[in-house]
Parts: structure tokens; sequence; C-alpha cells
């Protein structure tokens, strides 16, 4: 297998997040085209100069990509249309950067946004995949929540986690959400609250849930000199991973395809865990996110729960995670929910984060999971990013 290569010389800028809304009349296209004028316009750029674009969208049908060039008015030379869910983001940021590197494209600008209308979210369910739509929508079983039911009891019962566990990190998550102005969830969370909280799908109850709304991300992928010579804050990319349809004769998902790359991932950052300022984790579920700080090595698998007992994972503690609150507070705009926590990270490294900022945060890991197809999330992605200073 050859070795992997790196990044260098490119790099990530111009986060912008539209503020999400629980529902919205707008289409796809309105918040899509909202989140990459609001990059453009931080980075001082037309649409005419950029020459790459990725969109990722589940309520963008009947358009793709395609669509939106002539919708938005673009002519790029290089196009991607990445339908992956959580694990987009990391997935768009190197094909962009690649594309960067070997010239095909200066300046690629990735978005993802989606609406919510009243009905959106069955409409989705409903068709949302072949095994969806004929396995298991019709018996009643659509979306994700019976699905991380049954992966958060195994979960349980396997490695003796709780509900306390789950629910600190939900907790955290709400009071880093508190200081984020663009948050959906604006009341305090206890972990009475959490406890107490109606049950959805046992073990599974309100706060475990990710919040569907309206909203849209993006950033600026280009080279190192191009942010330069425009003075914009930028983001190096020291390492990314991706994998899909790992382990898939495991019986129930308790791991994910970080597991097969993720020396790879450090290898080529030349770090290790213990060199992260923060950690944003894709977070539908807390169990998802117990997973990824464990396949990504920050303790062994089934540890997570006794690794986070002992650690303070809001925004001014030693582990901070998720700290714009993730999706379980601030939202989950579809696709945008796999740009969420990177577009966060980039703000975070290059000292924009305002409200939320780290202190000192340099270096920041970001991860990506999606497209629950039947039984399992497919799709896994990682990446390290490194603030210029």
């Amino acid at each position: 297998m050859a070795k992997r290569q790196g990044y260098d010389g490119v790099v990530v800028a111009a986060p912008v997040s539209v503020p999400y809304e629980r529902y919205s009349i707008e289409t796809a296209h309105w918040w899509i085209a909202r989140a990459l004028r609001g990059s453009l316009q931080a980075a001082g750029l037309k649409p005419a100069e950029i020459d790459g674009f990725t969109v990722s969208s589940f309520t963008l049908f009947p358009d793709t990509a395609v669509g939106l060039t002539q919708h938005l008015g673009l002519c790029p030379r290089w196009l991607d249309h990445i339908p992956m869910g959580g694990a987009s983001g990391v997935i768009a940021l190197r094909r962009a950067a690649r594309a960067v590197q070997a010239g095909d494209a200066d300046i690629v600008a990735c978005v993802a946004g989606d609406t919510n209308h009243i009905d959106s979210f069955r409409s989705l369910l409903s068709s949302f995949s072949r095994f969806a739509s004929d396995a298991s929508y019709p018996y009643g079983y659509g979306g994700p929540n019976a699905n991380f039911a049954l992966l958060t009891d195994r979960y349980m019962q396997d490695f003796n986690a709780t509900r306390e566990d789950f629910g600190r990190i939900c907790v955290a998550q709400r009071d880093n959400a508190l200081r984020n102005p663009n948050a959906v969830m604006k009341k305090p969370l206890t972990l009475d609250d959490y406890l107490n909280a109606r049950p959805i799908a046992d073990p599974i109850a309100l706060y475990d849930c990710v919040m569907p709304c309206a909203g849209a991300e993006a950033f600026l992928v280009m080279r190192e000199d191009e942010a330069t010579r425009r003075n914009l804050p930028f983001a190096r990319i020291k390492g990314t991973i991706e994998r899909h349809n790992a382990h898939a004769s495991d019986p129930i998902q308790l791991r994910g395809g970080w597991t097969l790359d993720v020396d790879d991932l450090y290898d080529m950052a030349g770090c290790a865990p213990t060199d992260m300022d923060l950690v944003q984790t894709y977070d539908d579920y807390p169990v998802i996110s117990m997973m990824q700080i464990e396949d990504l090595g920050f303790c062994e698998k089934g540890g997570a729960p006794e690794f986070l007992r002992n650690r303070d994972m809001t925004v001014t503690g030693d582990f901070p995670h998720n700290t714009n609150g993730g999706q379980l507070s601030a939202g989950q705009a579809g696709a945008a929910g796999g740009f969420i926590g990177l577009v966060e990270a980039i703000r975070q490294v290059t000292g924009m984060a305002e409200g939320t900022q780290v202190a000192d945060a340099r270096r920041a890991l970001v991860s990506g999971f999606g497209m629950i197809n039947y039984d399992r999330g497919v799709c896994s992605s990682a990446a390290i990013l490194e603030g210029a200073a």
C-alpha cells in the first residue's frame, strides 16, 4: 500500500455557519446560497473567483451540485457532490485539498445545508436508502432512534456504561451551547433533567436525540500563499482519513472505520491523541461520541465511560469536546451535521470561536460518522487541523 501523502501548502479558511432554525419554508438551495455567500464575503471573494465547488445535502433533491452551479451562477472547473451525511465535512475537505494540491482548482468552496419543512424528516426517512424503503420504514422502523437504541443497549451491556455516563456528554454539550448564540437549545440541562426525560426508544430518551432543523455550514480550501496574500486566518490540514462499510461482519456496530486507519492519521499529523487541544466528534447520539473517542485512540475499546468520568468536557475543561454544543444542543441541520464540528474546529484553531473559544487552542481532531443505511453507519472520517500561529 502506498504511503499517504501530506497536504503541505494547502489550508482551510473562512468558516461560516448560517444560524439554524427549527423549521423553515425556504429551500435547501437558499440555505446553501447563504452559507456560500457568507464564506466568500469572509474571504473578500466574488463567486467568479472560486473554481471548485462541493456540496452535501439531503433535501436538495431533485438537484445535485451540478444543478446548483446554474442556480447560483457558478462556473467551476472542479465539482463534487458528497452524499455521505455525517462523514461529509471531512471527506469534502480532503477531496478539495487534493484538488488544490493537484492544480485542478485554486479555491474550492465546501458547503453543506438543508431545509426542514414540517414534513421534511418523515419524507427523508421514507426514502433514505433502498434498505430503508424496503426493509425498515414500511414496518414502522423508520429513522435512527430504534437503531441507536439497540446499539446503546448493547454498549451498556458489554461495557458497563450507565445512562449517567451518556448524560455527562449531553450536559457538558449543553453548557457549551449556552456560550453559542446560534445554538437551537437555549435552556440549561442538568443530569437530573437528562435522566428524567421522556423515553423515546429504550434506553434512549429525549436528550439523547438530535433536533432536526434547517441551516448551513461552509468553508474554503486554498493554497497557503493564497490565504496569506488575502490576510485570512487559516488552519493547516495535518492528516485525514475516511473509510466505508468497515467491519461489516460485526453483528452490531460497536466500532467504526476509524480503527482501520487511525494509526495513519496520527502518523500523517506527527502527533498523538494527547496532543489535541479539543475534539469534535459526530454526535447524533452520545454513544457514537463514545465510540469515536475509543476508536480514535483516547482510550481502549469500552473505556470511554470511565475515561470521561474523570474529565471536564466543557470549553474551559481539560477535555473540550464539541465546543459549540455539537448537534445534540446546537441542532442537526441535515447534512450540515457533518460539517458543524469541522467548521467549529477551524474557528477554534484560528482563534475565531469567540464565546466558545478554548484557550490557546492550536490542534483539533474532528471526526465524522454517517449514513445509517440499515443497521449501522457505513461512512466514517476524521481530520486533524492545526492553527498557523
